[in-house]
């Protein structure tokens, strides 16, 4: 039986234009700010990085101890709308990100879906169990804590990270 699919959502609102909020997600090194200083991520992709349909980005974090490289390209781009990036090498089998941005009355809904399998069958299956659905939401809850210091913003929703769909 193949690894289900599974989904992390994060909403939350910023009390910025749209195409504000959008140039700070599309700054590939703004990266380093939303995550969590434990992962140690540095971009190994020199600047600057024209993010456009295509473009890749090389980067390294360390979890548990081990380094881990990874390497994503940008499938989809709309500029000041939505953009997809997609693993090209890296932890897991599937690792699709969306990021969306809908201007509201007041700001921006900033909308991150991932979704993502898990390698290895069984044993991605137990790791998913045993560690990585909780480091996920671990390293979500701090982007979205990231995001509030930085933008202003606020949390409108909360999906859980694992749930099968």
């Amino acid at each position: 039986m193949p690894e289900p699919l599974r989904r992390i959502e994060r909403c939350q609102h910023v009390p910025l234009p749209r195409e504000d909020a959008f140039a700070f997600f599309a700054d590939a090194y703004n990266l380093e700010a939303l995550t969590p200083p434990w992962l140690h991520f540095r971009i190994l992709t020199p600047r600057p990085i024209p993010i456009e349909e295509g473009a890749t980005i090389e980067y390294v974090l360390t979890t548990h101890r081990l380094p881990v490289r990874w390497r994503t390209e940008i499938v989809e781009w709309e500029p000041g709308r939505r953009f997809v990036d997609r693993q090209v090498e890296g932890p897991f089998r599937l690792w699709e990100h969306t990021h969306t941005f809908e201007e509201q009355q007041g700001g921006t809904l900033i909308r991150d879906t991932v979704l993502y399998r898990m390698p290895y069958g069984v044993l991605g299956a137990i790791a998913h169990r045993v560690l990585v659905a909780r480091d996920l939401e671990r390293v979500f809850d701090y982007r979205r804590d990231a995001v509030d210091r930085l933008l202003g913003g606020r949390r409108s929703t909360l999906a859980a990270a694992g749930s099968g769909g």
